[in-house]
């Protein structure tokens, strides 16, 4: 049995969830998420104690792999509505930093031209710094998707770890070349 699979979700008072068959949609104050599922798959919720439970119907390969994969996937859903994700990326350069247009982001991160970054509409991206990057949002995977991107214009490189990286993040330096 899945360890992450078997242990039931718990479903804060405010957040709505309804499923059938196929899909699961939870919603909380307009926001809304909405995540295909497996028909074998069974969901069951427990109004009195509000809690949400997945069980596969086998053993198979297929279900052992779904089972936690669809539990995590609905309690993301569930923490993103209540409180949300974020994610800190850092900008680490002489002359690298970035400038918030509305609501796009500049980048001026050493390249010929600066780069405008447009989000999604459901995610907001804020500056603490001019070297210091946050992207919120509700849907966790949206919200990876978007810090990747950013990190994609200017990942940070191995001899001088210039570039953008995520907050926390560990770049392997190596050694530049031997003088001569």
């Amino acid at each position: 049995m899945s360890r992450i699979g078997k242990k039931p979700i718990s479903v804060p008072e405010g957040v709505d969830i309804k499923f059938d068959r196929t899909s699961v949609t939870v919603s909380k104050g307009g926001k809304l998420l909405r995540q295909d599922i497996s028909p074998d798959f069974k969901l069951e919720m427990d109004e009195k104690e509000r809690t949400l439970t997945v069980s596969r119907p086998s053993d198979n390969k297929i279900h052992r792999s779904l089972h936690g994969l669809y539990r995590a996937l609905i309690s993301n859903m569930i923490t993103g509505l209540n409180s949300g994700f974020e994610k800190k990326l850092e900008i680490i350069g002489v002359g690298y930093r970035a400038e918030m247009k509305g609501k796009s982001l500049l980048l001026n991160i050493g390249y010929s031209h600066p780069i405008l970054f447009r989000p999604p509409e459901e995610i907001d991206v804020s500056l603490e710094s001019p070297t210091a990057i946050t992207v919120k949002g509700y849907n966790k995977q949206l919200v990876g998707q978007v810090a990747a991107k950013i990190r994609s214009f200017r990942p940070p490189e191995p001899y001088k770890g210039k570039g953008i990286r995520y907050s926390g993040e560990y770049v392997r330096r190596k050694a530049g070349k031997a003088a001569g």
